[in-house]
């Protein structure tokens, strides 16, 4: 049988397909973090990648996420049976085929999680289909996007925050955002030593991952203001629509709320630009899928909303330079450390910017499966 592609031409099947997917896997891995990390609400010792790759003609989509280990046998299983056979070229009918797969599982979560990543391989797939790379499928607004390094956890003594926040200020970064909420004592001193080690020029973010009640955020956003802080993440739940809204007509001037990583899709985007919760709107495409990301980017530019990039700066290199209302991209330390440990082609940030590599199609990244190996989760 003739492969429905070639390298220099797309040729059509007799249904009006260019490539049928024939198959989808998914792999976990899961990698040990360098020392212990906490942030205001959860500790952890590892981090597990979950791999998807779908194949169509000669061609193979890669996509991931983070999650549990247990999202692969939603990729195995049910989402590769609502898009197997579907042609390669229609990822919006893959979409809300994979939407509708999981209607009596549960769509939130750990299912969409999944769907991100068999989503991200899709597109990754069709831009290798068209031989184009990934950022070229809609067109770029801009060359680079600018990144914020992230890390600070609690878990760090002050030498080890003071050291890694200094290091991305000495390369260029302009903005850099450490952890806060496990401890709101230790969180003063700790913001007053970071805004030493990075001087007063380095925008200074904070994340409390949800960790404080309202009036505790409003009280914090105070102290954080004398240290300039000009970012306040999920300084309450992000399910907290009205918590949130409450601190943000209240933080000090100069001082942003942000929330939006576990945004699953664009009625929880919606919600949280209606509750007016917020003043940058984040999006996390290893939650949302490139389909959901484009749609965050859409609701924020049809309101004059920034858009903030969650986590995944490989993937998001691309995402930032296609979508208008892009600000920056969180460079989070154990992403961009599993990515560079496990991808080739993975882009690397140069003076505080991150551009996606336009001599490689699709997402530009190959998993290093022997590299892979030794961190594979096969469960029991």
């Amino acid at each position: 049988m003739d492969d429905p592609t070639t390298s220099a031409t797309l040729r059509r099947r007799s249904d009006g397909a260019v490539a049928a997917i024939r198959a989808v896997r998914a792999s976990a891995f899961t990698i040990p973090t360098e020392t212990p990390e906490s942030d205001g609400t959860l500790a952890w010792n590892a981090t597990t990648l979950v791999v998807a790759e779908v194949q169509a003609g000669n061609q193979t989509g890669l996509g991931y996420t983070y999650t549990d280990r247990a999202a692969c046998c939603l990729i195995k299983g049910t989402l590769a049976e609502a898009i197997v056979g579907q042609d390669a070229m229609d990822v919006a009918r893959c979409w809300w085929a994979m939407e509708a797969a999981v209607r009596n599982i549960g769509r939130q979560g750990l299912a969409a999680m999944a769907i991100a990543a068999v989503d991200v391989a899709l597109w990754d797939l069709k831009a290798k289909v068209l031989g184009l790379p990934l950022v070229d499928l809609t067109g770029r607004v801009r060359e680079a996007v600018p990144l914020y390094g992230s890390g600070g956890f609690t878990s760090y003594r002050i030498d080890r925050l003071k050291q890694q926040l200094a290091q991305w200020a000495s390369e260029g970064f302009c903005r850099v955002k450490m952890k806060v909420g496990r401890d709101p004592e230790q969180d003063r001193e700790r913001v007053k030593q970071a805004r030493k080690a990075i001087g007063p020029d380095v925008a200074l973010f904070v994340d409390a991952n949800g960790a404080y009640s309202a009036k505790r955020a409003l009280q914090m956003a105070q102290v954080f203001a004398a240290e300039g802080v000009s970012w306040f993440e999920e300084p309450v739940s992000s399910d907290d629509l009205a918590g949130l809204r409450f601190v943000r007509k209240r933080t000090p001037p100069g001082m942003d709320v942000a929330a939006g990583e576990y945004g699953y899709g664009p009625r929880d985007f919606e919600a949280l630009l209606d509750a007016r919760a917020v003043d940058v709107l984040q999006a996390d495409a290893t939650r949302c899928g490139i389909t959901g990301f484009l749609q965050a980017g859409a609701l924020c530019s049809g309101r004059g909303m920034p858009l903030s990039a969650h986590c995944a700066p490989a993937l998001h290199a691309h995402l930032g330079c296609m979508v208008q209302a892009t600000a920056h991209l969180e460079f989070f330390h154990d992403h961009a450390r599993i990515e560079q440990l496990l991808f080739d082609g993975t882009p690397r940030a140069r003076g505080g910017k991150i551009s996606p590599d336009r001599s490689r199609p699709g997402l530009g990244l190959e998993l290093r499966r022997q590299d892979a190996e030794r961190f594979e989760s096969l469960g029991p």
